[in-house]
């Protein structure tokens, strides 16, 4: 009872102190009067507030009171309101609460004070005793008073109807372990009577040592995932810096390769010019004495014709012993023009060191990709286990035609092979399979691939390096007769893997549609059956030294093997 008159003696001072401070406030700055003055209509402003709204009214001849619009002419004199100026004085020394700020009121997000009448002004806290939240001010009695003290307070809530009993409309004190929900006291001792009861401040103590322990095992694997997180961050710096020192030393390499073969080109190109000065000079040398020759025997040939024309007769017999005899040709019997060959033999040394070093550059671009595809990152990605896991790395596939035996046909745009009865017109390539059935895909594989095929009649699937011998019947030809390449066969319910020409048989729901997964810095190769699910043929677990390539080998006519196109 004394709480509830305290509570209604304090709402009555803040209701008097709200009527004194409007009553007291200027109408125009809404701020507590400074020096204030009465117009001639009774209402008081601040001296400065209200010159600067006549002020602003000069012009119009006219002068209004901005409370009750009143109009004076000409401008009024103001006085002084010396009761209003002694009230404020007095007001001053006995301390007159301010007004509280805006943002003390509840908005819709707040929780608002249960007590508070008018615009309510923020909770401070809820008590789960008395059901209600309270501003400071309403606050205080559980602060004060010895009673109140026990009550428990929480932070601001807005479901505190949800701790009253739907049935009993008691506290919810009480909770029961064996149907996992809050209960009030009469609940205890009623339907759940023969329950594992226990107060709901017992079960709350339970419950935080488990969010304790809970929480120690999701920080501490916050602190090994943030340590794995740091370690992949140190390892991207590391190959990030790996990597672009790498691609400056090999630009600074390939660079001095370039400025290295253009010196030889131009090596090459001052000796043919200077074989070429050489050569011209001395076929032009003997040009000229040949027609220095010709022009002598012309001039010879004129005299003697003179002589010849002579009609005096022992002129003629006379002139005749002195002719001086014909010397022989020097020249023309030393001289043996070769075939049109001329430089032709440089072009083609030249083009041999180019094939030479064409042959150089593939064998270190091999090198290089088994190098790289070598890098990997410090955590294993786990295998793919369904098929869209493996469609994530699926690889297309095109076949090469500068691989591909005469007996087989490419069609789909390089994705089908076909084994037909007539040889193809495919020209002459070292990379050409010409004693086998065989074609090898153009792409090379490295990393994490996966692709499909299509058979349908003898078809063998198969996975090989590229040094692969690709001439004649010889078994390092054929695949999976040597350690280059690895080879599935399919047939009925069984198959046959062959690696280096040992054999392993195996049963399995085998489909017209054969996966195949690589994973080749792991060193994994398998092959799957695929249809509705994926069925594990052969698994091979080894080290690859090289990028791999997909093939086939068609056995039997009209046979054939189509590499899908995987969504």
């Amino acid at each position: 009872m004394a709480q509830q008159r305290h509570l209604e003696r304090t709402e009555m001072e803040q209701q008097e102190n709200q009527l004194a401070r409007q009553m007291l406030s200027c109408w125009i700055c809404v701020d507590p009067l400074k020096d204030p003055v009465t117009t001639v209509c009774g209402h008081s402003y601040c001296k400065s507030c209200i010159n600067t709204h006549w002020d602003k009214e000069e012009e119009r001849g006219s002068y209004s009171c901005p409370q009750c619009r009143q109009t004076f002419t000409p401008r009024p004199v103001l006085e002084k309101n010396t009761m209003l100026a002694a009230s404020l004085e007095e007001l001053k020394k006995t301390g007159l609460n301010a007004a509280p700020a805006d943002h003390c009121y509840a908005g819709p997000e707040d929780v608002a004070c249960d007590v508070c009448t008018g615009r309510k002004l923020k909770a401070l806290k809820s008590c789960l005793v008395c059901l209600a939240s309270f501003c400071e001010k309403h606050l205080q009695p559980h602060l004060q008073s010895a009673a109140l003290k026990k009550h428990k307070l929480v932070e601001p809530s807005e479901k505190l109807q949800e701790n009253i009993c739907s049935r009993h409309y008691e506290v919810m004190e009480m909770f029961c372990r064996t149907d996992q929900q809050c209960i009030c006291y009469l609940c205890s001792v009623e339907e759940h009577k023969d329950h594992d009861t226990v107060s709901a401040a017992t079960e709350r103590t339970e419950r935080q040592r488990e969010l304790g322990l809970r929480r120690q095992t999701i920080q501490q694997r916050v602190q090994d995932t943030e340590k794995d997180l740091k370690l992949l961050q140190q390892e991207e710096e590391a190959v990030n810096g790996s990597a672009d020192k790498a691609v400056e030393d090999s630009e600074e390499i390939l660079t001095e390769m370039i400025r290295l073969l253009e010196k030889r080109s131009s090596d090459v190109e001052q000796q043919i010019r200077s074989q070429q000065e050489t050569e011209v000079s001395r076929v032009r040398e003997l040009q000229e004495r040949l027609e220095q020759e010709i022009t002598e025997l012309k001039r010879k040939d004129h005299e003697l014709k003179q002589l010849s024309d002579t009609e005096d007769h022992n002129q003629l017999l006379h002139n005749y012993p002195s002719l001086s005899p014909l010397s022989e040709s020097t020249h023309s019997c030393s001289i043996r023009i070769r075939p049109l060959r001329n430089f032709e033999d440089v072009t083609a040394a030249v083009s041999q060191v180019r094939g030479r070093l064409q042959d150089i550059l593939s064998e270190a671009e091999t090198n290089i990709l088994q190098i790289v595809s070598r890098v990997d990152v410090l955590l294993q990605q786990p295998e793919p286990e369904t098929r869209a896991d493996f469609l994530r790395y699926s690889q297309e596939i095109t076949l090469d035609p500068n691989t591909v035996n005469r007996v087989l046909l490419l069609s789909e745009g390089n994705r089908k092979v076909t084994r037909v009865s007539q040889h193809q017109s495919y020209s002459d390539h070292p990379d050409r399979f010409t004693g086998y059935p065989q074609v090898l895909s153009r792409e090379s594989l490295t990393g994490r691939c996966y692709w499909e095929v299509k058979v349908k009649g003898g078809v063998r699937v198969a996975v090989t390096y590229k040094n692969i011998i690709r001439a004649g019947h010889l078994f390092q030809c054929k695949f999976g007769f040597k350690d280059k390449s690895w080879l599935l066969i399919c047939g009925g319910n069984s198959y046959n893997f062959s690696h280096n020409n040992i054999g392993t048989t195996g049963s399995g729901p085998v489909s017209s549609r054969v996966g195949v997964y690589l994973d080749h810095s792991a060193g994994v190769l398998s092959f799957y059956s695929v249809s509705d699910t994926m069925t594990l043929l052969h698994r091979v677990q080894t080290t690859f030294t090289q990028p791999l390539y997909a093939g086939v080998r068609v056995h039997y006519i009209y046979s054939r093997a189509e590499f899908c196109k995987l969504k």
